[in-house]
């Protein structure tokens, strides 16, 4: 009788534990725009990124476009971990070759990128020659 109870026991931790490994995928977002830069800038740039983090595979995946920049993109990156008004360093650079709108790509993650990720502590930004610091930026928030 006591090892029945205890496979039952067993049996019922699996399916919790199977139930809580279940993949998710969250969607995320960010409005890229000059005001946004710290310092802010004054163009007419805008931009946006759309992603979803798939919590299976630990694999984020992007699409950002962009428009009216002073001039072609120069770099691009995932910043963080900083709030709104404070800047990071990069998390996941896009390569030179790929900087032209729509930008496309993926990236496994750590653990610590993941945290600072999904409490919104990653920002995206756009460089330019005339604002190599950056011209436009947004913060990366779950959307789900």
């Amino acid at each position: 009788m006591l090892k029945l109870r205890l496979l039952q026991v067993a049996l019922f931790a699996g399916v919790l534990a199977a139930g809580g490994a279940a993949a998710e995928t969250v969607r995320l977002s960010a409005s890229l725009q000059p005001s946004s830069e710290v310092p802010p800038t004054a163009t007419k740039g805008s931009g946006a990124v759309a992603a979803t983090y798939d919590t299976a595979t630990r694999m984020l995946q992007w699409t950002v476009t962009y428009e009216h920049l002073t001039g072609p993109a120069t770099a691009a990156h995932f910043h963080g971990p900083a709030p709104v008004g404070q800047n990071a360093g990069v998390q996941v650079p896009i390569p030179k070759d790929e900087l032209t709108s729509p930008i496309k790509g993926s990236k496994e993650l750590t653990d610590a990128q993941v945290t600072d990720l999904m409490s919104g502590k990653w920002y995206f930004n756009i460089h330019t020659k005339e604002h190599p610091s950056g011209e436009i930026r947004g913060q990366v928030m779950p959307a789900n």
